[in-house]
């Protein structure tokens, strides 16, 4: 019986969800948007079956059996409580939630559901983190250092699409959460020795920090680096994993990996995303957890926590454009 799925939201991840849904056999049967114009082209254009513009109202639905958060990252928290709480699959996009704490909430709520749900973390889906896992696991290979950058002109507020968006982005709980997910998962979560970060003050145009570093160390002797800007006048958006074998350095932008054994082409990170969705599908109806389900992603949230106490230490606690009520 195939799968009636929402999705919430209608911005560059509720694209590409669709078009990844559409190669699927599951049913497009709600779109859940902020505008009803906006919601009504959108579901016509990719084929839902109907539009609203209140979860609430999809979530009442006994026909949907799952739901796929492609909302502002401040809202994931809330929404995906609200989905588990209302018996659906719930698939949340990056972040997972705003803090630690509010992480440790989606997952309890989620252990406790009695549904499948994930999040999109789609670094971890890259075929080639796969064959890398594989050789370090059987001890053909240690990882050293892992360094991730992300660099984009962010001083005014439009997404990738060229969509003037309503929320406002934010570069530690969103993009660097990308690279510290990545990181520990890659390095096999170990214990976390020392945390250091610089995160900016509040940018007079946007209101929120929009430079960051954070230097991560584990008790194996094991390094993981992220860095970016908001400011930047071009975009960089790649990472680098050094073994005690090789080098890859994979440039998100170009879609290639380089190694000692040259430079490759890789797929498109909107094929990337799609392995999520069906990894999820698949997951609904074989009963397990996803590649990325909420337990695993708890070490990622405590070190951007850690960066973001040492922030509230030095500015004082505050709610800041995308992160409202912290």
């Amino acid at each position: 019986m195939p799968l009636n799925i929402c999705v919430a939201g209608y911005g560059m991840m509720g694209v590409w969800h669709s078009a990844a849904l559409a190669r699927t056999d599951a049913v497009r049967h709600t779109l859940v948007g902020r505008r009803p114009e906006a919601a009504a082209a959108f579901a016509a254009e990719y084929g839902y079956r109907r539009w609203t513009t209140s979860l609430d109202e999809a979530l009442a639905d006994p026909e949907i059996d799952a739901v796929i958060l492609a909302t502002p990252s401040e809202q994931h928290e809330a929404q995906a409580i609200a989905c588990l709480a209302a018996g659906k699959h719930t698939l949340i996009e990056i972040p997972i939630a705003m803090s630690l704490g509010g992480a440790q909430r989606v997952v309890a709520a989620g252990e406790a559901s009695g549904v499948v749900y994930g999040l999109c973390h789609p670094m971890r889906f890259r075929p080639e983190r796969a064959a890398l896992l594989a050789r370090t696991a059987s001890g053909g290979e240690t990882i050293r250092h892992i360094a991730g950058r992300f660099f984009i002109n962010r001083l005014t507020n439009v997404g990738a699409t060229g969509y003037r968006r309503s929320w406002t982005d934010n570069i530690l709980w969103h993009h660097f959460c990308h690279f510290a997910d990545l990181g520990l998962f890659m390095l096999g979560a170990p214990p976390v020795r020392r945390v250091q970060s610089h995160l900016g003050a509040l940018h007079p145009i946007t209101g929120t920090p929009m430079d960051c570093t954070v230097l991560v160390e584990t008790g194996a002797d094991q390094t993981l680096l992220i860095h970016g800007s908001y400011c930047a006048a071009y975009r960089l958006y790649d990472d680098l994993i050094v073994t005690d074998r090789d080098t890859y350095f994979t440039d998100n932008l170009a879609g290639t990996l380089r190694s000692a054994a040259g430079t490759a082409p890789l797929e498109s990170e909107q094929e990337t995303c799609a392995r999520v969705v069906f990894d999820f599908l698949d997951a609904i109806r074989s009963g397990r957890p996803p590649l990325a389900n909420g337990p695993s992603v708890l070490p990622a949230m405590a070190v951007l926590q850690a960066v973001q106490d040492g922030w509230d230490a030095q500015y004082g606690v505050q709610a800041i454009p995308g992160r409202a009520g912290g």
